[in-house]
C-alpha cells in the first residue's frame, strides 16, 4: 500500500442521495384556493346579481335568477329616495385631499425615523408607536370637542384632518425606507442633492411598492370610515358614503309610506352594490402593487 493511500481519509459507505419531500399536488392547493376563494366572494357576487331582481323575487326566491326578470328598478328607486350622489361626493372629495396628506406626509415622517439621527427619536418613535394602541373610540370625544372649539363641526376639516397622518402609515414608511441603501443618499449628497431633493429624486423612486401598498390600504380605510363622519358630519349635506347607508333605510322608508321590506331590501342591495364596485375595481387594478407593497412593508428595519 502506498504512502498517498495511507494518507487518504477514510471514507463511509456510500449513501443514496436523500429524495426531495413530495409536496402537496398542486391539484389540491388549487382546488382548496379556489373554493376559498369561491366562498369570500359568493356573497359579493349575490348582492349584485340580487340588485338587479325585481324586489318581490328576491325575498320569494333568493337563490334564483331569471334574465327575462332583469330591472334596474332598484336602482332609480334608490337614487329617488336617497343622496347617494352626494355621499359619493363628499366621500371622493375627503379621499383625495385626506389620502393625499396621508401619502406625502407619512413618508417624510417614515424617512427622518429611518435616516436621520436626533436627541429623542427613539422616544418620539415610541409614542407614535403607542397612540396605535388607543381604540378609536377613546379618541371620539376630545376630537369632537375640538372640532366644536374651532368651529368646524359638519366641516372637510373635521372630515380630512384628523388622523390624516396617522402612526400605522409612519410605522409603513420607515420599515420600507429602512431598507433604502445608505450609500445611495451618501452618493447623492456627494453631488449636491439637497435633502428634500434626495428623499424626492431617490428615496421616492426606490419606496415605490411601499408607496402604492399604502395608497392601497389607505384609500380602503377612508373609503371605508363610519365612526369619526358619523359623528363629526351629522349633516345631510356633509354624509360620506357609508354614512348615507347606514341611514337608508330610514331615509326609504320615510320617502315611501308604506314601503315594504321587499322594496327596502333590493334597494338596499343596489346602493352596496354601488359603493362595492368602486373598491373592487381598486384591488383588481392594483393588486399587484398591493402584494408587492405587503412584501416591501415587512422588511425589518
Amino acid at each position: 500500500m502506498t504512502a498517498s493511500a495511507l494518507d487518504e481519509p477514510r471514507r463511509g459507505p456510500l449513501r443514496r442521495p436523500s429524495r426531495p419531500r413530495r409536496s402537496r399536488p398542486l391539484v389540491v392547493q388549487n382546488l382548496f384556493l379556489g373554493l376559498l376563494t369561491l366562498a369570500f366572494l359568493a356573497p359579493v357576487a349575490w348582492a349584485l346579481v340580487s340588485a338587479f331582481k325585481p324586489a318581490a323575487d328576491i325575498i320569494r326566491d333568493p337563490l334564483g335568477f331569471d334574465p327575462s326578470q332583469f330591472t334596474l328598478d332598484n336602482f332609480e328607486g334608490m337614487f329617488a329616495d336617497v343622496p347617494i350622489g352626494a355621499g359619493f361626493l363628499n366621500t371622493a372629495i375627503v379621499l383625495v385631499l385626506k389620502g393625499g396628506i396621508t401619502l406625502f406626509f407619512a413618508p417624510l415622517a417614515g424617512y427622518a425615523f429611518a435616516k436621520y439621527d436626533f436627541r429623542g427619536k427613539n422616544v418620539i418613535f415610541g409614542a407614535v408607536l403607542v397612540t396605535l394602541m388607543l381604540p378609536t373610540i377613546v379618541l371620539i370625544i376630545p376630537l369632537l370637542l375640538e372640532m366644536k372649539q374651532l368651529g368646524w363641526v359638519n366641516t372637510y376639516q373635521a372630515l380630512i384632518l384628523p388622523g390624516s397622518v396617522d402612526a400605522f402609515a409612519i410605522f409603513w414608511m420607515r420599515q420600507v425606507i429602512s431598507a433604502v441603501p445608505d450609500e445611495l443618499l451618501d452618493a447623492a449628497r456627494m453631488d449636491g442633492c439637497g435633502e428634500f431633493g434626495i428623499f424626492w429624486r431617490v428615496v421616492v423612486p426606490v419606496i415605490r411598492p411601499g408607496l402604492a401598498g399604502l395608497a392601497v390600504l389607505t384609500i380602503m380605510n377612508i373609503y371605508n370610515d363610519f365612526v369619526w363622519p358619523v359623528v363629526v358630519a351629522s349633516s345631510s349635506t356633509m354624509s360620506t358614503l357609508q354614512v348615507v347607508l347606514s341611514t337608508l333605510a330610514q331615509n326609504i322608508t320615510g320617502n315611501k309610506i308604506g314601503a315594504d321590506y321587499a322594496t327596502v331590501t333590493g334597494e338596499l342591495l343596489a346602493a352596496s352594490s354601488l359603493a362595492l364596485v368602486p373598491l373592487l375595481i381598486l384591488f383588481i387594478v392594483l393588486q399587484k402593487h398591493f402584494i408587492n407593497g405587503i412584501l416591501a412593508g415587512s422588511v425589518k428595519g
